[in-house]
């Protein structure tokens, strides 16, 4: 098989203008960091932090702060409850956003960073129509940490789900990297392992999307993103063992930082078909983010073998350590692999393990995808009747 030819590194722009705070107790921090005159809004799930101790330390150091709450901010953050806090923002004259929570809540609040001071009847629009939020156009914001997965705590993109239509649309732009962002790995001993689960498949599917294209000489970020997926293999077992290891948590919380803030996509093409896909199964069966893209992902790779073959192999090969010299079988196993990584955190790789109405699921996604006219992949290769494959394959 003749190899494919290697292209050199791409132009690009980086800037990460969002401050870390991280490690043990730097939660006590947030009064030094918000603008002494801030009218604060802080934002936040399903009440977890009121039962682990996080939310007594947040308002304990914002005790000197004028402080509104909001919470109930769902998974897979909703339109229709955004669109409350959203009323609370403008009727309290909110100056300041805090998002206390993973990427749901972060990510909710970064929608509303930008609908704060949008000027249109229907906010959905900022989602179907992509604007863009450009800086110093949103409501200034800063999170605390409770879950890592999704990175949203160091970039500046967003997903935000809407029952009523069934669609989860995504969105971002420079205007919405959080000022600051404090993270204490110590918040993960109270997290259930299922989410443990999911901010460790839902990282490497981050990296995956970066690295699983074709190969091109920008070297220093292809070991970058191998030495993030080789990490979450590692610390995947300890970190799904009953009890709590600070070092492991600490390596896990700053993995899933680094898989999704920017600095690993820089100077290589990027795919996130698998992201798209997945976000249809959430917005049709209401699965966990993170499922969705191990139900996707082996399917999507195997479909496009052919096209990824050099980068399957060298997975294969640098993370796995696979050294069968047939490059096709060689990239079917590292596949294979990957399959098994994602079972062996609990989380099954297959439709039909979640729903038994799988049946259809494929021609729905197909046609919403024909509506928007998507094509996808760093080929532009992947139209609707690739995406009907790839559905059908994950069955």
């Amino acid at each position: 098989m003749k190899l494919q030819k290697i292209t050199s590194m791409l132009n690009f722009e980086f800037k990460n203008p969002t401050k870390i705070i991280f490690g043990k107790g730097e939660i006590q921090r947030l009064s030094k960091e918000i603008p002494a005159n801030a009218k604060i809004l802080m934002l936040y799930g399903g009440g977890s932090i009121k039962n682990n101790g996080i939310y007594q330390q947040v308002t304990q150091a914002l005790a000197e702060f004028d402080v509104t709450e909001f919470g109930g901010i769902p998974a897979n953050p909703e339109y229709s409850v955004l669109m409350e806090a959203l009323k609370i923002i403008k009727s309290e004259n909110i100056t300041y956003l805090l998002a206390v929570g993973g990427g749901s809540v972060i990510d909710g609040t970064k929608f509303l960073a930008t609908a704060a001071h949008y000027k249109g009847n229907e906010p959905w629009d900022i989602l179907t129509h992509r604007i863009r939020a450009m800086e110093g156009e949103t409501l200034p914001f800063a999170t605390v940490l409770t879950l890592p997965a999704t990175g949203s705590e160091m970039n500046s993109g967003y997903v935000i789900s809407r029952k009523e239509t069934q669609e989860k649309l995504s969105c971002g732009g420079p205007g919405l990297f959080p000022q600051f962002s404090i993270m204490d790995p110590e918040v993960i001993k109270s997290i259930p392992k299922r989410q443990i689960a999911n901010g460790i498949a839902d990282a490497y599917s981050h990296v995956l999307e970066q690295y699983m294209t074709y190969k091109t000489s920008a070297s220093l970020q292809e070991r970058w993103m191998e030495s993030i997926l080789i990490s979450l293999q590692e610390l995947a077992p300890k970190m799904m063992e009953s009890e709590f290891d600070y070092d492991a948590a600490a390596n896990f919380m700053w993995c899933c930082t680094m898989a999704l803030n920017g600095l690993i996509s820089k100077g290589v093409p990027t795919d996130w078909a698998v992201h798209s896909m997945g976000h249809e199964l959430t917005a049709l069966y209401g699965i966990d983010h993170a499922r969705t893209l191990a139900i996707i992902a082996p399917s999507h790779y195997r479909f496009n073998l052919d096209n990824k073959i050099d980068k399957l192999c060298q997975y294969a090969e640098r993370v796995w350590n696979i050294s069968e010299e047939e490059a096709h079988k060689k990239a079917e196993l590292g596949i294979q692999k990957m399959e098994t990584f994602f079972q062996s955190i609990g989380i099954p790789t297959r439709l039909s393990n979640y729903t038994e109405n799988y049946e259809g699921c494929a021609e729905k996604i197909q046609h919403t995808f024909e509506e928007r006219n998507w094509i996808l992949g760093e080929r532009k290769n992947i139209d609707s009747n690739a995406v009907l494959q790839i559905v059908k394959m994950s069955y």
